[in-house]
């Protein structure tokens, strides 16, 4: 196999393996159908052209996240034109899984738009860290992720936790 079939490979197996991560990264970046895109069209190039510095040494779902967060995070800051509204999507099935009725599935829904307008407001790094825990990635994961240590993690989510908790405070007590 040729360097350029390998990277191929590569590439195509983090597409098919991870493509839950690059769906909700951008979920948490963009704020409209075509941001969305644009960003998932972003990470997947940078994706593709990480494959080249990629090292055994971390799990590629690890490299993945990393490569993604850093995308988002760089396209977020980088367009200040961007519109600052939010649009319903109509593909949150694939967020909250399959749900028994319309009733329930009309509420689960409303509960996740609050919940990414809530994440859409956070400082960049709360966001990428709240996005983590989400996930159910470890704090060692996270920690190799963003790039500081474990005990950062811990203290950095905690506050993220909790600025999250002060965000949805009202959608919870209307759940409760």
């Amino acid at each position: 196999m040729t360097p350029s079939q390998a990277q191929e490979t590569l590439f195509e197996s983090w597409l098919k393996d991870h493509a839950g991560i690059l769906a909700r990264v951008a979920r948490s970046f963009a704020r409209s159908q075509s941001e969305l895109e644009d960003l998932r069209q972003e990470m997947m190039l940078q994706l593709w052209i990480s494959t080249a510095s990629f090292r055994t040494e971390s799990a590629p779902s690890t490299w993945v996240y990393r490569v993604c967060l850093n995308t988002a995070i760089t396209w977020h800051r980088g367009d200040s034109r961007r519109k600052r509204r939010i649009e319903p999507r109509a593909d949150l099935n694939d967020v909250a899984g399959t749900l028994a009725s319309p009733a329930e599935t009309a509420g689960k829904q409303e509960v996740i738009e609050q919940l990414y307008a809530a994440i859409h407001t956070m400082p960049d790094f709360d966001r990428a860290l709240v996005l983590l825990m989400l996930d159910g990635v470890s704090y060692r994961d996270m920690a190799t992720i963003i790039g500081i240590t474990e005990t950062h993690v811990g203290v950095a989510l905690t506050r993220a936790r909790k600025r999250l908790a002060e965000l949805m405070k009202g959608v919870i007590d209307e759940m409760e």
